[in-house]
């Protein structure tokens, strides 16, 4: 993670929040592994100083898929999300379409195609999300060649967009619920 996640950005910045990056075991796969993530979460909240009406979740490639299953599972718990070159199943997209979505793609992806999130932004657009899609037509703009075309979360991450995004997000107060 720390070569292509946050925590190659968290290193040159000053991020006004916690950041964990957990990279998924060698034989696990993230969306099986949805107890293990919600444990970690809960294990973070119980340890340290966490505002949870503002959870963010993202992921890159095989996390992209683990963000969207997070989010289908426990989408009271995340402010917003934003899954970078991933997919997942588009028939439980009603279950999170209230969660602010920004998902990213690269249209000539060589791992994972952008069909996969494609049809999960369609998905919530047709349960009446206003889920936002940025689809990077060549892959990243500043490339070198032997980067592949799966490769947008640097330009994603890199950006001070996203971040400034997830800020803007924070869920309905808890003690109200």
């Amino acid at each position: 993670m720390k070569v292509h996640g946050p925590p190659k950005i968290a290193e040159k910045k000053n991020f006004p929040f916690i950041l964990v990056s957990p990279q998924c075991p060698e034989d696990k796969w993230w969306p099986n592994e949805v107890d293990m993530l919600t444990n970690l979460l809960d294990d973070i909240i119980s340890r340290y100083d966490v505002d949870e009406e503002r959870i963010y979740l993202t992921g890159l490639s095989m996390g992209g898929y683990g963000a969207w299953r997070l989010v289908t599972e426990e989408p009271e718990r995340f402010a917003a999300v934003a899954p970078i070159c991933g997919g997942g199943i588009p028939a439980l997209a009603e279950k999170f379409k209230d969660v602010p979505v920004w998902a990213f793609h690269g249209a000539k992806d060589d791992i994972v195609p952008l069909e996969r999130s494609q049809v999960m932004v369609d998905a919530l657009k047709a349960v009446g999300s206003d889920v936002k899609f940025t689809v990077y037509p060549e892959g990243l703009e500043s490339a070198a060649e032997d980067v592949p075309l799966h490769d947008v979360w640097t330009e994603v991450y890199f950006h001070e967009n996203l971040y400034d995004w997830f800020l803007q997000h924070k869920l309905e107060s808890k003690k109200t619920q």
